[in-house]
């Protein structure tokens, strides 16, 4: 098979905000405890995160991480992370059946995002509480002194405000599993009242409000619609959050699945485009993807669940998937999805960052390793600088169950004029050919390849395991070359490859 696709940077999506390539930190399974925390591990620094991972979270570049969740959220009491640790409560988590110790909370998590280079994105409860508790933490978080909440921050050993910028209004409002879910209308009441009052501390800030909690879910799209009318005014996000597997065994559709992230995106700019109307508001709604992966949901069973009712674990471990070769290549069309649409997706957080659904793993007292999915990511984070280009690709296609006829290639290219510098990634979601891709350079100017890397496997069900922690990795794509204007390059079956282009800064062809 073969494809043919031009670049050209006259033509931009839109600009790449960092924020894209962000992840998600829950009070969930091993996330916190034996994942970024574990006193007692060999790495441990002198605060008890380990140090392995703090290498790994900097080496897959996230730039900012949202905390404490998630379904966790919805139940929680900031209060009880801060203070003394030998004073703070135990509790019951309803959301994931466990005991939270709450031996990290907020001062510590904004302690582990300086020692990893990330932002912190704060979600507050609007499941049972509400704007009282909005304005507190905010306060405790943001304030730099002189009122009881800063002070008593300063007490607890954090004198310097966090400055927290984005905020969360809640968590996933629409569906039963939250705790304290309801309908749009009254979930946009309250999260309405909410960003006024924290606006009244801090004009400034840039606020998520709740979207569907799926694409799946019967209210989506009126759920859009009922809470954007209530908070167009005073909020800057609107969330989406999306989980993909695959069914019974229809892999096909799976490696298709960014057609569905693809649709998802432009129905929710459509629906918030149809209420800036409404409102004749000259303000653009973008989008806040602040859930996103691939999660096999289905395995997540009640036995998972831990059904004894007079169990209540510290740090189960739970939804510790192992992913494959596939699962990192339909990852990575989730990516190139979300670069796609790089005009209104200005940020984005990958659920989970270490150990539940995520690209690190760790043992306690033992290793920290990479996933299949950490080198998208890392790849990704690390080249998409600039803009976002709108590419012509002219591919074959193929028939899937799902989503009906499919081009076989996924790509994006991204372009920073300033340092010259293009990535192109791509993604063959053949299960059985390679593709051969003629890629048009010619507006560039007098581009070199630097790099051309793919991912993929003879198995596509091989995976990064704990005694086998490096059988998957990424290895040069030998066959990038340069044919005068034409980068001939060629797709292994079920694989994704990262190329960078350079040019001399200035370099780009005129038209």
């Amino acid at each position: 098979m073969r494809a043919h696709l031009t670049i050209d940077p006259h033509f931009v999506v839109g600009e790449i905000n960092a924020r894209l390539f962000g992840s998600f930190v829950e009070h969930l399974g091993r996330a916190v405890y034996d994942g970024i925390y574990e006193p007692t591990h060999p790495t441990a620094d002198e605060d008890g995160y380990r140090k392995d991972v703090v290498a790994l979270v900097r080496e897959l570049g996230v730039t900012a991480i949202r905390y404490p969740g998630g379904s966790f959220v919805s139940g929680y009491r900031w209060e009880d992370g801060v203070g003394p640790r030998d004073r703070r409560p135990r509790r019951l988590d309803l959301a994931w059946h466990s005991t939270e110790t709450n031996e990290i909370g907020l001062n510590e998590f904004a302690t582990w995002l300086q020692k990893v280079g990330s932002e912190m994105v704060y979600a507050v409860n609007l499941g049972t509480r509400g704007v009282q508790e909005a304005l507190d933490v905010l306060e405790y978080a943001n304030i730099r002194s002189g009122t009881a909440l800063s002070d008593l921050r300063a007490e607890h050993g954090s004198v310097e405000p966090h400055a927290i910028r984005m905020w969360c209004l809640g968590n996933e409002m629409d569906h039963p599993w939250q705790l304290g879910y309801g309908t749009a209308e009254s979930y946009a009441e309250l999260a309405s009242k909410t960003a006024r009052a924290m606006r009244q501390i801090d004009p400034g800030l840039e606020l998520v409000v709740c979207g569907s909690s799926g694409a799946g879910m019967p209210t989506f799209g009126e759920w859009e619609r009922v809470v954007l009318e209530e908070t167009y005014d005073v909020v800057d996000f609107i969330s989406c959050h999306a989980y993909f597997e695959p069914y019974d065994g229809d892999y096909g559709s799976y490696l298709a699945s960014a057609v569905e992230m693809d649709l998802f995106i432009e129905t929710v700019a459509a629906t918030a485009d149809h209420v800036k109307a409404l409102k004749r508001s000259a303000k653009t709604m973008y989008i806040a993807f602040d859930e996103w992966n691939v999660w096999y949901l289905s395995r997540y069973t009640d036995v998972e669940r831990i059904t004894d009712a007079g169990t209540w674990p510290v740090a189960p471990r739970l939804l510790e998937h192992a992913y494959t070769v596939m699962d990192a290549v339909v990852f990575g069309s989730l990516l190139i999805s979300l670069l796609r649409h790089a005009d209104r997706v200005k940020s984005a957080n990958l659920a989970q960052l270490v150990n539940v659904i995520a690209p690190i793993m760790t043992e306690p007292g033992g290793d920290a390793w990479r996933q299949t999915t950490f080198f998208p990511f890392a790849q990704a984070s690390s080249l998409a600088r600039g803009t976002t280009l709108e590419l012509k690709l002219d591919c074959p296609t193929y028939r899937t169950e799902r989503y009906g006829d499919v081009p076989v290639v996924d790509a994006v290219a991204t372009h920073e004029a300033e340092s010259g510098s293009t990535a192109v990634f791509l993604v063959n979601r053949s299960l059985t050919d390679e593709v051969a891709v003629d890629v048009e350079v010619s507006h560039l100017g007098d581009v070199r390849i630097v790099r051309a890397q793919s991912l993929h496997d003879a198995d596509v069900h091989a995976a990064n395991l704990r005694d086998d922690q490096e059988r998957v990795g990424v290895q040069d794509n030998a066959t990038a070359r340069l044919d005068g204007s034409v980068m001939r390059l060629t797709l292994p079956a079920v694989s994704w490859t990262a190329v960078t282009l350079e040019a001399p800064p200035g370099g780009v062809a005129t038209r």
